[in-house]
């Protein structure tokens, strides 16, 4: 008997490794020639007398020949301020290159025709909707939106947008920006299926991001964080209860799957709930779907949200 019951355990602790390394795979092998470029510095150590180099480098970034107007960017005393705050934090990014190694190497793994795309540092006046922007085989991250959530330069900001203005999440939002040219457009109508259109996104961090946080990847406060992990059966029941899985309301969104500081149960404790809810469930079901189906990454992106829903055997934890 006890030898039956060792077996037992041995193969659940066999398959549970097997679920939990499903996305550890090797790119050792992957090669990636990394361009990483600093306009950021080029830029605002420029003078009068090298300025046309720069502009022969970067000529994307010049729209017109007008020197006076550049130099006097240059020299802008709020400019000078934004550009050594940056320095202080980022003399060099020797870290970031070592992510975004790692980032390219697993994206070809799973994507061959992937091509790692330049990348350039700039500062953009806290552009928080532009932090990071992937095309046309650039990537553009704009260093002055990651000094630390506490950084005087975002006192205006709420809590929930400037937690994530940290080092840490820079490759989170490079890796997200690739994501979302690599997804097609969100047709979906139905609640659920927005979830899960959302979930296969996180589900793409993880397979890119393996050795990244969940927290970090959802990009919640540490409390709130818990509070979606013990609260997922109550989350889960009230949608069921009050219907809203295959609801089409568009106000689903505002409450449940876009930014916000939390999300809109119309219930008392509301604000200890994090924004994006519904892209957390989403999450959920879609891990449980590649738990018990065997999918690859690519097949799962192919597969529709519907379907996935049926063949998740989705139950969420007590």
């Amino acid at each position: 008997m006890r030898k039956i019951i060792s077996f037992l355990l041995l193969t659940v602790m066999v398959v549970s490794c097997k679920k939990e390394n499903k996305l550890q795979v090797d790119v050792s092998n992957i090669n990636v020639d990394l361009k990483l470029a600093r306009f950021d510095v080029d830029f605002y150590n420029s003078t009068p007398q090298t300025l046309s180099k720069t502009k022969e480098i970067y000529p994307m970034f010049f729209p017109h020949n007008v020197d006076s107007v550049w130099i006097n960017k240059i020299q802008n005393k709020d400019e000078r301020e934004l550009f050594d705050e940056t320095q202080k934090k980022y003399p060099n990014l020797s870290f970031l290159e070592m992510e975004l190694v790692d980032l390219f190497q697993h994206v070809k793994y799973y994507n061959k025709n992937f091509q790692e795309p330049v990348v350039i540092s700039m500062l953009t006046n806290v552009d928080y909707e532009n932090k990071v922007l992937f095309d046309s085989g650039l990537l553009l991250i704009s260093l002055d939106c990651y000094l630390g959530g506490k950084h005087e330069f975002y006192s205006d900001f709420p809590d929930y947008v400037k937690q994530n203005n940290r080092k840490e999440h820079i490759i989170v939002d490079v890796a997200n920006s690739i994501i979302n040219k690599q997804m097609p457009p969100n047709n979906e109508r139905s609640f659920i299926n927005k979830m899960i259109y959302e979930g296969k996104k996180m589900y793409l961090l993880d397979a890119y991001l393996p050795q990244v946080s969940d927290v970090e990847k959802i990009g919640y406060d540490p409390v709130k964080y818990n509070w979606a992990v013990e609260s997922e059966e109550d989350i889960w029941k009230y949608f069921i209860e009050r219907e809203l899985l295959y609801d089409t309301d568009l106000k689903l969104n505002k409450r449940f799957l876009d930014i916000a500081p939390f999300s809109k149960f119309y219930l008392g404790e509301d604000n200890l709930s994090p924004g994006r809810i519904g892209v957390w469930i989403g999450w959920q079901i879609v891990r449980s779907f590649m738990q018990n189906n065997d999918v690859s990454l690519p097949e799962l992106l192919q597969t529709e949200e519907d379907i996935i829903f049926k063949k998740s055997k989705y139950k969420p934890k007590r």
